[in-house]
C-alpha cells in the first residue's frame, strides 16, 4: 500500500505545472473531446511508465536497501530542485487537425513524458518497490488525477492555478521525502 500512494501521490504532485499538463490543456481546447483524450493520457501513460518502471526495477536488483533508499533519496531532492523550473509548452509542436484526439494525446504525451520528471520518478519507485504492477499503476492514476481536472476544465481551469506555489509546495514536499529516504539510507539495518 505505501509503494501505491508514494507513487501515486510523487507523481500527481510532480505533474502540476508540468509540460504534460500543460499539453493536456492545449489538447482538451484544441479538441474538447474530454474522454479519448483522457484514455490517450491512460495509455500513453502506461506504456512509458510501465517500461521506465521495469528499467527501474531492473537497476534496483543490483543495489542494496540502503544504497537504493540513499539513490531513490538523492532523486527525489534533485526532483525537489526540478519542481522548482517553471515548464512552458512548445507552441511549434502543433498536431495536424485531422489526427483524431486519442492518437494525438497517445503519441504527445507519449513523447512528452519521456525524460519527464515523473517519468524518473517511476523509475525510481520501482527501483524502491518490489511490486512493479503497484509502482505502475500508482504513477499512471497520478497521472491521470492530476491531468482530469485539467481536461474537464480547460482554459477556465488553467488561468485560475497558482502555478508558482504549486511549484514551491511540490519541491518542498519532494525535498522531505528524498530526506526521508536518505534517512532510511543512512539507518538500514542490514
Amino acid at each position: 500500500m505505501e509503494a501505491f500512494l508514494l507513487s501515486l501521490s510523487t507523481v500527481a504532485i510532480a505533474e502540476m505545472g508540468d509540460r504534460t499538463q500543460l499539453l493536456a490543456l492545449v489538447l482538451a481546447a484544441h479538441y474538447r473531446k474530454p474522454w479519448p483524450i483522457l484514455a490517450g493520457i491512460l495509455c500513453a501513460t502506461l506504456a512509458n511508465h510501465a517500461v521506465a518502471g521495469y528499467i527501474g526495477a531492473h537497476l534496483g536488483s543490483y543495489l542494496t536497501p540502503s544504497r537504493l533508499d540513499l539513490i531513490v533519496g538523492v532523486s527525489m531532492i534533485a526532483m525537489a530542485l526540478w519542481s522548482l523550473k517553471s515548464d512552458q509548452l512548445d507552441e511549434s509542436n502543433d498536431e495536424p487537425k485531422r489526427a483524431s484526439a486519442f492518437a494525438a494525446t497517445l503519441v504527445a504525451f507519449f513523447v512528452a513524458e519521456i525524460g519527464d520528471k515523473t517519468q524518473i520518478a517511476t523509475m525510481a519507485l520501482a527501483a524502491a518497490y518490489s511490486n512493479l504492477a503497484v509502482v505502475v499503476g500508482g504513477t499512471t492514476l497520478g497521472m491521470l488525477l492530476a491531468n482530469g481536472p485539467v481536461v474537464f476544465l480547460g482554459n477556465a481551469f488553467s488561468n485560475r492555478l497558482p502555478l508558482k506555489a504549486m511549484h514551491i509546495g511540490a519541491s518542498l514536499l519532494f525535498l522531505g521525502l528524498g530526506a526521508l529516504f536518505i534517512w532510511r539510507g543512512l539507518h538500514h539495518t542490514p
